[in-house]
């Protein structure tokens, strides 16, 4: 048999076990081409927002190139490992080192260079579908179109070249550095499977647990006003990240094995065979892959956090714009509101105006905020908040003593938390007022030019207010004394009264705004980095569970001669596939479950800097995450199965 014959007939009895692996690369391959496409698309500046969408784009090609170069790698090491017998059967039978490298690199080019191939054409097929995706997530209304893009090919071929050789010179530096006779033993070694558990890899389990939620404690403490500082918040930071993934490392290393271990102690180690097959498997392999689980947990648990983020922004847009622009539209200048007024008349165009006299006035909340402030931090009592009478509100009389405050967000009640009852007092140049307060309303009744950063606006009877404008101190009044709200009766309408809007210029250097306008503008910022990170995330989650694949295509022929053994001795091909899909489970189960945990409390540390939802958004990413990554437990308990049903032919 000629070396091209010896080839192909080895590309053809391996394609079996190859199949995800090129299915991964061709992905891989596709995305990239796509991505760098984009890059090249002047349409794709639509999409910029505070930076130009391109740039965005190259920046996640970066990190998709690493992703699919650490990968390749890892699998190449894995499937080198499957054949280091026939590798070493090859040098018995006279065959150079160099001549197998030669055989082995000529079937890692074919099957590397034709799921290239056939990736770049799928990205090219779906370039245009890809951003037309983008566009309709960032509101773009530029028109996709499908071509393809000669320098987009070449960086495509230069790149997955680079990581080709990349993967050559770690196979030739293995095939270079191992004798025959380790070739042979290679797949014999296995883990440490020591039955009894010592002293130090129990602490070991203990302590990964103990830093996880120290960690987790920390993340939950960040926002809360422990740490009210710049270096106090980054030390807390550095602290958690430090923390969650060496206690995660320990975790995989001594906790699980600790945790099955105290299972099986309570047994008394009488397990029967599903237990055997999931616990006593699980609790060494994941010992030895420590390292691989931490670093596969911790991006995956990265990738949900950032776009768990990114959805919570673009999912709050149009709550976060309320915030801002209680009205359809928000201006301050009586003479601009009647000219956009008449406009809206002349195109026939229902709106109704709301009208609100504020006065800006020193005051001290420190009877009701639940912080304590200290050295160079916020004062409670030298605040400047916008003032409003009760006439202007439709909540009712109150009382000259009584006041509330309204429009108060998530974000500034973490950071300066309300009593729920005490005293508020009003300064005006001469004189001070002092009021019970009554309570915190959510409602916003003001634009973001009048609320000072986001702070509530304090509710007054209309006397208390008419003896504060006569004592207001005219340095803390605004250029304009007058909120302007106008609400478009009806809703399908309000795009026709935002064209209105532009074609007056009335935003053009003024303190003006369109609710339409902030809600798209956070829409297109966050919708591209919402793009940028699902196809990111969506490519390591391929990758990572690929490879949490083949470990588990690479235990199962490890472990066949077990299930002749345990099919000769009458356990049926059921009880044996219990005990797999137990063991699948728990393999992809618990990565999985450590990740989403940890984003779960990355997230709920500090979801209230990005939007006003919390639930919804992070519930459709873990689910939609959990549902994607099943899909490998799913196909390893079919290869599992087949390798059951083949113990008794060998």
């Amino acid at each position: 048999m000629s070396i091209k014959q010896l080839i192909f007939q080895n590309i053809r009895s391996n394609l079996k076990h190859y199949y995800l692996y090129a299915f991964a690369l061709i992905f891989s391959a596709a995305l990239y081409f796509a991505f760098v496409t984009l890059q090249y698309d002047p349409a794709l500046d639509e999409t910029k927002g505070s930076v130009k969408g391109g740039a965005s784009v190259r920046a996640a090609s970066v990190l998709l190139v690493a992703i699919v170069a650490v990968f390749n790698l890892y699998a190449s090491r894995i499937f080198i490992k499957r054949r280091s017998k026939e590798i070493g059967l090859l040098q018995l039978i006279g065959m150079t080192k160099h001549t197998i490298f030669r055989i082995l690199g000529a079937e890692n080019f074919v099957l590397y260079f034709g799921s290239l191939a056939v990736g770049t054409f799928i990205g090219f097929s779906a370039s245009k579908l890809i951003l037309m995706i983008l566009f309709k997530i960032t509101g773009v209304g530029a028109i996709a179109t499908l071509h393809f893009s000669s320098r987009a090919f070449i960086q495509t071929v230069l790149v997955f070249t680079a990581i080709y050789l990349l993967v050559m010179l770690v196979n030739y530096a293995f095939i270079k550095r191992q004798s025959i006779l380790a070739l042979f033993q290679f797949r014999a070694k296995t883990e440490d499977k020591v039955s009894r558990m010592s002293f130090p890899e129990a602490m070991m389990g203990v302590a990964g647990l103990a830093m996880i939620l120290l960690g987790y404690y920390v993340s939950s403490r960040l926002f809360g006003g422990d740490f009210t500082t710049m270096t106090e918040l980054f030390g807390a930071m550095v602290f958690i990240l430090a923390f969650v993934i060496i206690g995660t490392y320990l975790f995989y290393k001594g906790s699980v094995r600790l945790i099955f271990h105290l299972i099986r102690k309570r047994k008394n180690g009488y397990l029967n065979v599903r237990e055997v097959l999931s616990l006593s498997s699980v609790m060494f392999r994941m010992k030895s892959n420590a390292l691989l689980l931490t670093v596969i947990t911790t991006v995956s648990a990265l990738a949900i956090g950032l776009l768990s983020l990114s959805y919570i922004a673009y999912y709050s847009a149009e709550k976060t714009a309320e915030q801002s622009v209680p009205a359809d539209f928000s201006i301050n200048d009586s003479a601009d509101a009647e000219r956009f007024a008449a406009a809206l008349d002349a195109r026939h165009i229902g709106h109704r105006e709301t009208r609100i006299e504020v006065l800006q006035a020193h005051a001290d909340l420190s009877d009701i905020i639940d912080v304590d402030f200290e050295g160079d931090k916020l004062d409670p009592g030298t605040m400047t908040l916008s003032v409003v009478a009760d006439t202007s509100t439709n909540v009712g009389d109150l009382n000259e003593g009584e006041a509330y405050l309204s429009g108060y967000n998530d974000l500034m009640q973490k950071f300066m938390p309300l009593k729920p009852s005490g005293n508020i007092k009003l300064a005006g140049q001469h004189e001070t007022m002092a009021f019970t307060y009554l309570e915190l309303k959510k409602d916003y009744i003001l634009s973001a030019y009048f609320t000072n950063g986001g702070l509530p606006v304090a509710v007054v009877d209309a006397n208390v207010f008419e003896r504060l404008k006569r004592d207001a101190d005219a340095s803390l009044q605004k250029k304009s004394s007058e909120y302007i709200g106008i609400d478009i009766d009806d809703e399908t309408k309000i795009g026709q009264a935002n064209d209105v809007f532009h074609e007056l210029n009335l935003a053009a250097g003024k303190f003006f705004a369109s609710r339409l306008d902030v809600s798209s503008q956070q829409k297109k910022m966050m919708g591209l980095i919402m793009f940028i990170v699902g196809f990111l995330g969506l490519t390591f989650l391929i990758t990572s569970g690929c490879i949490l694949y083949f470990k588990q295509m690479d235990e199962s022929g490890d472990e066949k001669p077990s299930y002749t053994i345990l099919r000769k001795l009458g356990f049926t091909q059921s009880d044996l596939i219990q005990g797999i899909q137990a063991k699948q489970l728990l393999s992809f189960g618990i990565p999985l479950a450590v990740g989403l945990v940890h984003s779960y409390f990355a997230v709920q540390s500090g979801w209230f800097l990005f939007g006003t939802e919390l639930w919804t958004p992070m519930t459709v990413i873990m689910a939609l995450y959990t549902a994607l990554y099943s899909i490998f437990g799913i196909l390893s308990v079919l290869h599992y199965k087949k390798v059951i049903r083949e113990s008794l032919l060998t």
